[in-house]
């Protein structure tokens, strides 16, 4: 059986106010094609379909019709659940008629494993699909069962309990799966992801994954990633860059190839879709930029620019930037005469005063704070110190 491992879609997402709904379109495009080039059995789709609980109209359409492009008009089951960005009831809307196409959608946690026939591969598989487990979700799913002991148990005990129940629906003569839409211990993330760990709370420990399942799809992670465990973990990473954070970074989804009874061996499939993320460093200042662009240089690219000057950039200077690139989202001036003279002052000597000068400077890309503000800022320090006094004589 061939699997296509895809998740962290966000449909519907922007960027500073640009729209990527074309990225996205290209994307279905390039998937539709991948699923049929690689003899793709069966698609699973790891949760944060949508980018928020309510999507515009066009992310919806353009969803329902990925699922009808990749499932193949119902020839190729495909198994979606909700992320931490979608809303489960949103995500399982189509429900009725997609199940008629072979489409699997699961909103809410349960602890039902789901029997999935594959007739392209003439096999079965078994997918235990755990959408989003909140507390909240986990509790309701463990007071269905009326098990007092499991509602006692940390987060992570009890994700591993719902998984080590689905040991006895896992069988020798199927394919076993495990996906869902969480955080696993070790996993790099970054920023374009909403946090869903609050202080390690919200982890959940790698070997909470059965041995009885042979491959666990997982999704919320932008960065492709496997995790060590006792069976394949592996986070698929998003389809395309969301922030600058994930500048450089290789964008792809996983395919796995699986037997009945036999270890999960898979592979990364590099993908072309959506514009890349870039951060240019410009220390030869406009003029730089201006060669760049005349170059070519990252013609179709979403650019933060980090732009090496001696004085404020004027509203001119960054109309003429932007006119120069479409593509630039982010200019972050730099000083780096300003840096040399910090890097050489003795800053735990200086005024607190001229500290929250500098501060305002670096953050306003040069300018001067009224001495109003100075004023009202050195108040605020006082009040503070003042509060701190009173707590520590009582």
């Amino acid at each position: 059986m061939r699997i296509l491992h895809t998740a962290d879609w966000h449909l519907g997402r922007t960027l500073e106010g640009r729209s990527r709904m074309a990225e996205q379109e290209s994307l279905v495009d390039e998937l539709a094609r991948l699923v049929d080039e690689e003899r793709i059995d069966l698609v699973l789709i790891a949760g944060d379909v949508y980018d928020s609980v309510n999507p515009p109209a066009a992310a919806e359409q353009l969803f329902y019709e990925a699922l009808t492009r990749l499932g193949a008009d119902g020839r190729r089951p495909v198994a979606v659940i909700a992320g931490n960005h979608d809303h489960p009831d949103r995500v399982t809307a189509a429900l009725p008629l997609a199940s008629r196409q072979s489409i699997r959608m699961v909103g809410l946690p349960t602890a039902e494993t789901l029997s999935i026939p594959v007739p392209s591969a003439g096999q079965t598989a078994r997918l235990y699909a755990l959408p989003y487990p909140s507390e909240a979700r986990l509790n309701t799913v463990l007071a269905e069962q009326a098990d007092e002991r499991l509602l006692q148990q940390a987060y992570s005990g009890k994700i591993a309990a719902l998984i080590e129940r689905q040991r006895a629906s896992f069988g020798s003569d199927t394919v076993n799966l495990i996906m869902s839409h969480l955080y696993v211990a070790g996993g790099r993330e970054s920023e374009s992801e909403r946090p869903i760990q609050v202080g390690g709370a919200y982890t959940v420990e790698a070997a909470v994954f059965s041995t009885a399942a042979q491959y666990a799809a997982l999704g919320h992670l932008h960065r492709a990633q496997t995790i060590r465990a006792p069976i394949p973990v592996r986070y698929c990473g998003s389809p395309i860059a969301f922030s600058f954070s994930e500048a450089g970074q290789a964008k792809s989804v996983t395919v796995v190839d699986v037997n009945p009874g036999e270890p999960a061996r898979w592979t990364e499939i590099p993908l072309s879709s959506g514009r890349p993320l870039v951060r240019w460093h410009a220390a030869g200042g406009i003029a730089e930029v201006e060669r760049w662009v005349a170059e070519g240089r990252d013609s179709s690219a979403w650019i933060e620019l980090h732009l090496h000057v001696s004085d404020a950039l004027s509203m001119e200077d960054i109309h003429r930037l932007r006119r120069m690139h479409g593509g630039i989202i982010h200019i972050r001036p730099v000083f780096p005469e300003r840096q040399r003279e910090t890097r050489v002052s003795d800053r735990s000597g200086l005024p607190i005063g001229e500290l929250f000068k500098q501060f305002y400077a670096r953050q306003t890309g040069g300018a001067e704070p009224e001495p109003e503000l100075v004023s009202l800022f050195l108040d605020l320090v006082k009040d503070d110190d003042a509060s701190g006094d009173g707590g520590d004589a009582a």
